[in-house]
C-alpha cells in the first residue's frame, strides 16, 4: 500500500511491494527452524572414566571388560585368552546378570581396523549395548 502526493501523470512512480517479500522470508525462516533440529549430529562417544582414588582398583578392573585384538587375530578378554568362536558366548555369559552393558575394544597397532570391526560386531551380537574404543592416546596415559 503506498500513497503518492503530487501529479502522477507527469512522471512514472514505482512503489515496490515489500509485504509479499516479508511473507516469503518469514515462511523460509520457519522452515529452517523446523529442519535444523533434525540434522544428524554424529555418533555418541563413550570414554572410560578414571576410577576415584577411594575405590578399590581391583574391583574397578573386575567390572570393566576390555576385549583386546592382538596381532595375528588372537583375542583376550581382560587378560584371559579367547578365540573368535567363544567370544560371543563368553561375553553373553559375563553380561547376563549386569544391568550396565558396556565393553571396550583395544586393538594392537598392527591389526587392520576390519578385524577390530569384526570384534565390535561380535560384541554387539552378544547383546552389549555400548562398545567403546580404547585408542593409543588412552594407552599413553596408563
Amino acid at each position: 500500500m503506498g500513497i503518492t502526493i503530487g501529479d502522477v501523470k507527469s512522471r512514472p512512480v514505482s512503489v515496490p511491494k515489500i509485504v509479499p517479500l516479508i511473507d516469503v522470508l518469514l515462511v523460509l525462516i520457519i522452515i529452517f527452524m523446523v529442519i535444523t533440529p533434525t540434522v544428524p549430529t554424529g555418533l555418541p562417544a563413550l570414554v572410560p572414566q578414571p576410577s576415584s582414588p577411594l575405590s578399590n582398583p581391583q574391583q574397578a578392573n573386575r567390572h570393566t571388560i576390555v576385549v583386546q585384538v592382538m596381532q595375528g587375530g588372537e583375542l583376550m578378554i581382560n587378560e584371559e585368552r579367547s578365540d573368535w568362536d567363544a567370544l560371543g558366548p563368553r561375553l553373553a555369559d559375563i553380561f547376563k546378570e549386569r544391568a550396565e552393558k558396556v565393553a571396550f575394544v583395544k586393538g594392537a597397532e598392527e591389526v587392520p581396523f576390519a578385524v577390530v570391526a569384526r570384534a565390535i560386531d561380535v560384541i554387539r551380537g552378544a547383546g552389549i549395548d555400548h562398545v567403546g574404543l580404547i585408542t593409543l592416546g588412552a594407552l599413553a596415559k596408563e
